[in-house]
Formats: C-alpha cells, structure tokens, sequence
C-alpha cells in the first residue's frame, strides 16, 4: 500500500470520527434550546453518515469485529431514522 492510499484511509476513518463527534455536540446544543434531553433527527443523520464511512473504512482494513459493529449500529441508525419518517408522516393524516 503506497503512502498516498494509506493517508486516504486514515482521512476517511478520522472523517466518519469527527462525524460522530458532530452528531453529539448537535445533540448538546439542541437539548440546550429545549432546556431537557432531546435527540433531533439531525443526530442520526450524523449517525449515519459515520457509520458509512466507518464501514468502509472497517472494509478497507479487513477487520471483521469493526464490521460487524458498524453494520449493527448502522441498521439501528436507519431504523431510528425510519421510525421518525413514520412518525411524522402520521401525525401530518
């Protein structure tokens, strides 16, 4: 593996991290304007994002505990997604 491609690698595992950071300082930040715990759907989105691009940096490197962990919290990730799209689609009804 050249330089190039291990610098790539290691820029896209540190970008799913700080993704993962953003989401919680999001989370902070809103539960600070509703002045009580809150969890906004921005956080997921954050979280799945992460999530991708942590997977494919676990891919990358082969490590099969990383893969599976990521692939399981991704697929909670998209179902806290799903139940927010299902939840305000009827309330709208």
């Amino acid at each position: 593996m050249s330089l190039d491609s291990n610098f790539f690698w290691l820029l896209v595992g540190f970008t799913g991290q700080a993704l993962f950071g953003i989401r919680f300082f999001v989370q902070w930040l809103y539960s600070e304007s509703q002045e009580k715990s809150m969890v906004p759907p921005i956080f997921w989105y954050f979280s799945v994002a992460g999530g991708v691009v942590l997977l494919s940096y676990a891919i990358h490197r082969r490590e099969p505990v990383f893969i599976v962990g990521e692939s399981l919290t991704l697929l909670i990730f998209l179902r806290n997604l799903h139940l927010i799209r299902r939840n305000s689609s009827s309330d709208e009804g």
